[in-house]
């Protein structure tokens, strides 16, 4: 029988209600039908809440964490107990969306064991229903043991924030040989068993071939228009960041909002106006 989510009779991935979960075979439908999807970061249950209504196929609670709700200024420094409680929030708050916990820098890259305990934890303690791992040849022994356990297994290469040091900073990747290399790694994690893989800061040719050579979803982010999905950070499509990536597109004013509420609530606060009897209890 089809895992294909159907919506008016028609077999759709983004939108509409349903009463399951989407799966990873519902991904790896949508991509042989040439169905592109988004993805989005979450990292609380209202905003979870939100996203899953709107359709959204798949929610990330993305170690860029670290810097959104931390405070940090790279990914390194959040651990799995930072991210644990914001998982599990994320899955309570949805009901239809795919819940995929990023693996945080230091929790998988010691042995393919140590993966596996950390993804245990996410899927044992979070409910999340995938984990991401960055990385390529490197990581392709965690990522058969995942599989092999029964952990859906989402890759991240091109630019990789957990290496972000030795890449050299945050910068393009991909480009000449290397973008060879990529393409040998892309093939490498879908022999390994990875259901999709994320292409972050390449270039767009490159994209565009890696999508065509493997039969597994690629999600973009910085990759061109070509790639099966396209992923950002909640806070950066809503108009949160200061200054975005080049590749962000900014679909909402959501600061410069949030700064005219709270003023304005601040101005009714000092002026006494609020809070006034429609506000209170008798």
């Amino acid at each position: 029988m089809s895992s294909s989510i159907t919506l008016n009779g028609s077999t759709t991935l983004y939108g509409g209600a349903t009463d399951r979960r989407v799966t990873v075979r519902d991904l790896i439908a949508a991509k042989e039908r040439g169905e592109r999807w988004p993805m989005v970061t979450s990292y609380d249950a209202m905003t979870a809440r939100v996203f899953d209504q709107a359709g959204i196929p798949v929610l990330l609670v993305g170690d860029s964490a670290a810097m959104v709700v931390y405070g940090y200024d790279s990914t390194l420094p959040v651990t799995v107990d930072d991210l644990l409680p914001l998982t599990a929030a994320v899955v309570r708050g949805s009901a239809r969306a795919l819940v995929v916990a990023d693996l945080p820098f230091g929790s998988y890259q010691g042995s393919a064991q140590q993966a596996l305990e950390t993804a245990a934890r996410f899927m044992k303690e979070a409910g999340a229903h995938a984990v991401k791992l960055e990385g390529g040849r490197r990581v392709l022994p965690q990522v058969e043991l995942l599989v092999s356990a029964g952990i859906p297994v989402m890759g991240h290469l091109g630019l990789t924030p957990q290496s972000v040091n030795v890449l050299g900073g945050y910068r393009v990747q991909g480009r000449g040989q290397a973008g060879d290399e990529l393409m040998s790694d892309a093939k490498d994690l879908e022999r390994a068993g990875a259901f999709s893989v994320v292409l972050e800061c390449v270039p767009t040719e490159l994209a565009e071939r890696v999508t065509a050579s493997i039969a597994i979803p690629t999600i973009g982010i910085g990759a061109g228009p070509a790639t099966d999905a396209q992923v950002l950070v909640w806070q950066d499509l809503m108009g949160l960041t200061p200054r975005p990536a080049k590749f962000v597109k900014q679909y909402s004013g959501l600061a410069t909002e949030m700064d005219r509420a709270v003023r304005a609530f601040a101005a009714d606060v000092t002026s006494g106006a609020f809070p006034e009897a429609g506000h209170s209890y008798e």
